[in-house]
């Protein structure tokens, strides 16, 4: 299977993007996926590819049960809440779905248990015993983002069923370690019950194989690929809640999210043939055949989307992924992306109530960065972005060239398409196809800004404002090319600026919204002469300095009033009381540093030696920024030692050194020092 030059294409081409949880409003980091697919969809019909587009909010699982428990709600008002949310709010970024359901609807929970059903009497599905945490305190087992401890294999600290802080890993139940509640913050401990598993185990020779020829972006392939050779574990597929798909002959369990989430894919393909009069269609996308099925997804999901969803659909009898495009992380501001530390920017509040043009936005998604990259937000980039490229590249040309003729012509003047012109317009439709096969849309907002260029280059070169007192009849012809590339651009930049688009289009003398149905290959014919031209004015405007200036300050009001609430919880945990009784419980000793080293790749870390007295401990200790190892090394100080064992930067600590933070200097950490005590000396 080649991965290039695959379209267009006479298959038919079902295109889906990873479910948004509806458990929260729309932010900055669900454009990086939604806005590229969408782009795709368009440039794929411009092509005349047969292509349905899909998608719908995930609705089970912990995240929204969360978010109910917190709003005093039931899951299912939650989902509904936000649900409608995502249904008012794609369409205001020029996002159309052909359909957008729930993991909820009858036809995911049929579709969902007809597919576990196929599994397991194809012997893919087995029981077994498993131990899972418990919490004391809150009275319940505690599945996936309940729980929080240290990923096994980064020791970073992670979620229940994901390394989400380091190394971004599946992890199963009770494959965490020194599992805490993740709502009260407690120790939970194991209890032990029956779950069921999907023996990915046996998919490995397949998926091996099937990875290698799948196309897409490199990073879903190559991540896939490696965890494959690193030996895949069958996965746990049932969750203790009551809120899910319930899994068949089993009350208190319900199937994963991640088992259902996916199989939407399917079920909302479902939806849309049933809401065409042709309940069948979504068989040439689904059973094995010449369908392809493209996912949008985030570099999160790779796990998912690569090993457990191929195997699900290949053990069940369906057909199978063609290509998984994975787009790179998005940060704010240069931060990693964190609503809980303000770094994150909603799509309603904070752009479009601002009056800001959804395709100023759209744009900023496909050509800041390259799809596999991690693309960093600020909205002085954004003004930058539509300032200097969208404004003085594409709308200045655009603008000229129809003001100029519309006011000495009126319509299309005659004239001839110029060899040179008409190559470069050749040369962008071919760069936008092999962008295309690529998946790789930056490229295709490149060449449409190059041959924007390309037309301010030709009218200035050609100074019509001097040819029309001298030669009319020349000045014609130039701005007759001036239309033509006009025309040209229109076409090609619809998929990304599509209401740009249709405003242009009508200022060329035609329905706005019949842009969307031109195909790429149209830019290649010239406008008709004669062809009455609408009321030229800009169609991109400047992000204003004031506006711009708001806008930062947005951004920086959200993370002083999230550092500010951090703080304050910070105080309330400090200055929570506790008896004299669990005061005698704590091991406060003095101890003397005997070895000192920096922990390799940690900047922040020193790995220490410490005599207490009885023994010699070893711990971690975050001081190596503020002090070197000769200055630690021979200190006697404090030291906490009934501290539960933690692994910190891969090293297991053994204790924890105890420091103030000076009143005259925020963030200086000092040891507290017990000079000429003996090690092993007790604190009272």
């Amino acid at each position: 299977m080649t991965r290039l030059k695959n379209y267009p294409t006479e298959d038919p081409v079902l295109v889906t993007c990873g479910l948004p949880y509806a458990s929260g409003t729309m932010h900055i980091g669900h454009l990086r996926t939604y806005v590229p697919a969408d782009v795709f969809v368009r440039l794929l019909r411009k092509m005349g590819v047969d292509v349905t587009f899909v998608c719908g909010s995930d609705t089970h699982g912990t995240p929204v049960v969360t978010v109910a428990e917190k709003e005093g709600l039931t899951p299912k008002e939650v989902y509904q809440k936000y649900h409608q949310h995502y249904v008012e709010t794609f369409p205001k970024l020029n996002i159309f779905f052909d359909n957008y359901g729930t993991t909820d609807d009858k036809e995911n929970v049929d579709r969902t248990l007809q597919i576990v059903d196929e599994l397991q009497k194809n012997g893919y599905i087995y029981s077994k015993e498993l131990e899972t945490p418990y919490c004391d305190t809150c009275g319940r087992s505690q599945p996936d983002r309940f729980v929080r401890g240290e990923c096994p294999y980064c020791h970073s600290d992670a979620r229940g069923d994901e390394c989400d802080q380091g190394c971004g890993r599946y992890l199963e139940p009770g494959e965490i370690l020194n599992p805490r509640c993740a709502i009260c913050g407690n120790p939970t401990r194991p209890v032990s019950r029956t779950h069921y598993f999907l023996k990915l185990t046996e998919f490995s020779s397949f998926l091996e194989d099937y990875l290698q020829k799948m196309g897409g972006t490199k990073n879903a392939r190559n991540f896939a690929l490696s965890w494959v050779r690193e030996g895949l574990q069958d996965w746990c597929i049932t969750r203790d809640l009551d809120w899910g798909i319930k899994y068949p002959g089993e009350a208190d369990l319900v199937l994963y999210v991640w088992v259902d989430a996916p199989i939407h894919y399917m079920s909302s393909t479902e939806q849309w043939a049933k809401g065409i009069g042709q309940p069948d269609a979504w068989e040439k996308y689904w059973k094995p055949g010449d369908g392809r099925l493209v996912h949008y997804i985030g570099q999160d999901i790779v796990y998912h989307h690569c090993l457990f969803w191929p195997s699900m659909l290949k053990g069940s009898g369906y057909n199978l992924p063609f290509a998984v495009v994975a787009s790179g992380m998005v940060k704010v501001e240069g931060h990693n992306f964190s609503r809980s530390r303000g770094y994150v920017v909603f799509i309603e509040e904070d752009y479009l109530d601002n009056g800001l043009d959804p395709d100023y936005l759209r744009y900023y998604m496909v050509a800041s960065t390259s799809q596999t990259k991690d693309l960093d937000f600020s909205w002085q980039t954004l003004a930058e972005k539509v300032n200097n490229e969208l404004v003085a590249t594409l709308g200045n040309f655009i603008y000229r060239a129809l003001h100029f003729t519309k006011k000495h012509y009126g319509s299309v003047p005659e004239g001839k398409l110029d060899s040179k012109l008409k190559k470069e317009i050749n040369k962008t439709i071919d760069g936008i196809v092999s962008a295309v096969n690529e998946y790789e849309l930056k490229k295709v907002a490149d060449e449409v800004l190059r041959l924007a260029a390309v037309g301010n280059e030709y009218f200035q070169s050609n100074k019509p404002w001097d040819l029309v007192k001298t030669d009319k009849g020349k000045c014609g012809e130039v701005l007759y090319n001036a239309a033509a590339l006009v025309k040209a651009l229109t076409i090609l930049v619809d998929p990304i600026l599509p209401s740009t688009a249709e405003t242009v289009w009508g200022q060329l003398g035609h329905e706005p919204s019949e842009i969307h149905e031109v195909p790429l290959d149209e830019a290649l014919n010239p406008p008709t002469v004669g062809t009455e031209l609408g009321t030229p004015k800009p169609v991109i405007s400047k992000i204003d300095d004031d506006l711009l200036a708001s806008l930062k300050e947005s951004i920086s009001n959200r993370i002083r009033a999230a550092e500010a609430a951090q703080k304050g919880e910070d105080m309330e945990e400090e200055s929570e009381i506790i008896s004299f009784e669990y005061f005698k419980k704590i091991d406060l000793r003095a101890g003397v540093i005997l070895e000192v080293e920096k922990v390799p790749k940690k900047d922040k870390l020193l790995k220490i030696k410490v005599d207490i007295g009885t023994e010699t401990r070893t711990m971690v200790t975050g001081l190596a920024d503020q002090y070197k190892p000769d200055e630690l090394q021979g200190m006697t100080a404090l030291f906490l030692v009934n501290l539960e064992p933690k692994k910190i930067g891969g090293i297991e600590s053994h204790g924890m050194i105890l420091a103030v933070e000076k009143a005259d200097e925020p963030g200086r950490w000092v040891p507290v020092t017990v000079d000429g005590v003996p090690p092993g000396s007790k604190a009272a």
